[in-house]
């Protein structure tokens, strides 16, 4: 396995390297205080659209896209580098429209969509002209496990009737969201994995009522995470993705890059607090000496350091799987990095905070965010717990 950068991503880390510390770093406080001041504060503060207009100005837009030659055509391997790096800001992927939800809902139109749908959703979300949500968790049951989906999607002549409660359906709530990722049960008689369909639905569709916007640790996001109920609510029968019952399939295509992408941002968050901590090891004093002279602190610095790099080749090697066998052979490996790279992540920030003290909880700097983030993301996505039963799975199939 050869890990080193391509020309291209050398080429393109660089660039994007410089866009951070020029221009995203310097604009976090900004956009903070834009989105506190602002009538609505799910609406997009005017810095972010400068930092759009800047990034796609210095061609780095819709960097993590592959198909079709819609983006950089970047492989896996190649992408990861670059996901680290944004994925140290929090703002950082809004910046270069590589954002999640966005991002998994625009591979699958561009994998399941017909030219239709794609001129229609898929060209103004590369363009971020708009925003979207994916709607699949549900708050009445355990939505790890997909088959528990209790939203239904019924055939009525040329439309298709949705009715169910979603919930922390992340954008939402932004007023540029204007199309919904639905997935729910088509057919409950069908093989347990063609039961689902996912379906594409206009934000301002009748019937649809965001109910309140959900904290994340109390943390309200700009994008919002909304608890949604769906009511009656009629789209066109050619707004369906793919055929009735692909929602499963469909679902598997958007997960083993999306999985990369959440592991290599969360090392760079990761990367984000280790520098924040031995910044302030060695700017703080305590009991006749700088804290990085302290065992304990030298200690988390040291652990830091040896875990993030050691995350980070797993996810390479995973990234490195995908593109050379394909999504399929590289399922342990995917679900080893969701697990991996969060716990890490929230390992090395929870170090930061303790070493940044009374300052680490408040936000007066990006730690406690991180902390929450991390921790949230360990049930995002499938929790820690689905992916391990992956693992284990897989790992013990082997001896049979």
């Amino acid at each position: 396995m050869d890990f080193s950068y391509s020309a291209r991503t050398r080429e393109l880390l660089d660039r994007l390297e410089h866009f951070m510390e020029q221009y995203v770093y310097p604009a976090e406080r900004v956009y903070d205080e834009q989105v506190a001041a602002a009538d609505n504060p799910h609406d997009q503060p005017p810095i972010m659209r400068e930092l759009q207009a800047e990034a796609r100005r210095q061609g780095l837009w819709n960097l993590f896209m592959t198909h079709d030659g819609l983006g950089a055509g970047l492989t896996n391997l190649e992408y990861a580098p670059l996901a680290e790096t944004v994925g140290r800001s929090i703002i950082g992927n809004e910046t270069i429209n590589c954002s999640a939800p966005d991002t998994g809902n625009m591979e699958i139109l561009a994998m399941f969509g017909t030219e239709q749908q794609k001129a229609q959703w898929l060209k103004p979300l590369l363009d971020c002209e708009i925003r979207s949500a994916f709607a699949m968790t549900e708050p009445a049951v355990a939505s790890s496990d997909a088959t528990n989906i209790t939203s239904t999607i019924r055939r009525d002549g040329d439309h298709y009737v949705l009715n169910g409660r979603k919930w922390y359906i992340s954008g939402i709530l932004d007023p540029d969201c204007k199309l919904i990722i639905f997935m729910g049960k088509s057919d409950p008689d069908a093989p347990a994995y063609r039961r689902q369909s996912m379906i594409l639905v206009p934000a301002d569709a009748p019937g649809i009522e965001v109910l309140r916007d959900l904290p994340m640790f109390g943390f309200h996001d700009r994008l919002g995470h909304g608890e949604v109920q769906f009511t009656d609510v009629r789209v066109p029968a050619e707004n369906m993705l793919g055929a009735e019952g692909d929602g499963f399939a469909i679902a598997q295509g958007r997960l083993g890059p999306g999985r990369m992408h959440y592991a290599m941002r969360a090392i760079g968050m990761a990367e984000r607090a280790l520098d924040l901590m031995c910044r302030r090891a060695l700017e703080r004093t305590a009991f006749g000496g700088p804290l990085s002279d302290r065992g304990v602190v030298r200690e988390w610095i040291a652990r830091s350091r040896m875990e993030i790099d050691q995350i980070r080749l797993l996810t390479l090697q995973a990234s490195w799987l995908m593109d050379t066998q394909g999504n399929a052979a590289a399922r342990s490996e995917v679900a080893a990095i969701k697990v991996a790279a969060m716990e890490v992540a929230h390992t090395v920030v929870d170090r930061a905070v303790q070493t940044y003290g009374a300052a680490g909880v408040s936000n007066d700097t990006v730690l406690a965010r991180m902390h929450a983030i991390t921790r949230a993301l360990q049930i995002a996505d499938g929790p820690n717990e689905v992916h391990l039963r992956t693992i284990a799975r897989l790992e013990v199939k082997k001896y049979r």
